[in-house]
């Protein structure tokens, strides 16, 4: 009797949390297409120039404005010395 509960009690527990939100899903879509933004921009611009750089910069902004997704942050500055 007293397995039959705890597995009673294990099925239970893991039945919620099998199925993600319809939220947790457009998250995750979103995040997706924006990480095939990044991918597309740094394929299409591979080197690590400053001109690469910031034509990798407005390729990925183009791409995620087209796409209606948020945009990137830049990496914070360090502090000026």
């Amino acid at each position: 009797m007293n397995r039959l509960g705890l597995a009673l009690a294990v099925m239970l527990l893991f039945d919620g949390t099998a199925s993600a939100s319809q939220q947790g899903q457009v998250v995750s879509s979103s995040w997706k297409a924006a990480d095939k933004c990044a991918k597309q921009a740094q394929v299409a611009y591979p080197d690590y120039s400053a001109e690469s750089n910031a034509k990798r910069d407005t390729n990925l902004k183009a791409c995620l404005n087209g796409g209606n997704l948020a945009p990137r942050q830049l990496p914070s500055q360090p502090p000026a010395r």
